[in-house]
């Protein structure tokens, strides 16, 4: 059991959590004890693609972490949190409501490299301790800004709803967590806003760089139009390679597990690198890269490779100046 295992997280559970299930359905299939990881944190009240490393993928769920990742998320106009989502305490207020054209127009700001501030309710360290830890204690957290890529940002059609003042077409929207099944846009709302009608709240997707923040992107998003806001729902839709297509949900996990069949749901340990090229070796070849050994003139451009030996990975490698190196070994034979 060495690949990956998409989990199509649900509200609730944390991404450990996800780990532990799925190390739960290892042992309950009979497959023995193995490594288990996540790539990218999700947090409880954010749900969607959670890939998670078996065995010798595990070492690369580092890159993983640095991929690109996409999400929808929704953002409710006129309050803002300290945590920037629900389940934080409202900490500022405004009778603001944005259009439709104002959120279309404002967008483009936040498309590209930006800068952002991290909430302050998040897992960086600030002095050695997280970030989150110093603001429950009431302490003030201070985070430096970080450039982040914004590499398409766009309004979901038909996503949003308004505060029915201006000619009505929708519902205002209760501020509470919408379940991964749900759609994003109910008839029983009424229709999509009309041009000029204020927005309640507005749907996004967001395809950024690591690092960006979607609590962040969606503040400042609020302050751009001149009111405040908050997330009520986030989706990861895309992680690197990894979409919703071949997640499962953790009872689909489960099932799998009871009934010894996890290989079914098991994409293989290469499929977490499809971005870069497959290198194919010979004996000689992949015996010295399996030592730690360099190859001298390896028929490969300059870059990161996946290397092969009849289709059994090898390692991830660097060729640079006609060397070639292991960057990470894995130890299938």
């Amino acid at each position: 059991m060495h690949g990956w295992i998409i989990i199509d997280k649900p509200l609730g559970p944390g991404s450990t959590q996800v780990v532990s299930a799925v190390k739960r359905a290892l042992r309950e299939g009979g497959y023995g004890k193995h490594k288990v990881g996540h790539g990218g944190t999700l947090d409880p009240l954010a749900s969607g693609v959670l890939p998670v490393a078996i065995g010798e993928a595990t070492k690369l769920a580092g890159r993983m972490l640095d991929a690109s990742k996409r999400y929808d998320f929704t953002i409710r106009f006129g309050t803002q949190t300290d945590t920037l989502d629900l389940e934080g305490k409202v900490i500022a207020e405004s009778a603001v409501r944005p259009t439709l054209a104002a959120v279309e127009a404002v967008l483009a700001r936040f498309t590209g490299p930006i800068e952002q501030v991290p909430p302050a309710y998040s897992a960086l360290k600030v002095d050695g301790e997280r970030a989150y830890d110093l603001a429950r204690k009431g302490e003030e957290v201070v985070l430096a800004t970080r450039k982040v890529t914004i590499y398409d940002l766009k309004i979901l059609p038909g996503t949003g709803r308004g505060t029915g003042e201006a000619g009505g077409g929708g519902s205002p929207c209760n501020a509470t967590a919408v379940d991964a099944n749900t759609p994003l846009h109910h008839p029983a709302d009424g229709p999509p806003p009309r041009a000029g009608e204020e927005l309640d709240e507005i749907t996004l997707s967001a395809f950024v760089s690591k690092g960006t923040y979607i609590r962040s992107l969606a503040r400042d998003i609020a302050l751009a139009l001149g009111t405040v806001g908050h997330v009520t729902m986030l989706r990861r839709t895309k992680a690197g390679p990894f979409t919703l297509e071949s997640a499962i949900s953790l009872d689909k996990l489960a099932e799998l597990g009871k009934g010894h069949a996890l290989e079914e749901t098991l994409l293989p340990l290469g499929a977490g690198l499809d971005d870069i090229p497959a290198l194919s070796l010979d004996p000689d070849q992949a015996g010295r890269l399996r030592k730690g050994l360099r190859l001298i003139g390896f028929a490969a451009d300059d870059g990161l490779g996946f290397a092969t030996l009849d289709d059994v990975p090898v390692a991830l490698v660097e060729t640079e100046g006609g060397e070639t190196r292991v960057v990470r070994g894995f130890n299938l034979e």
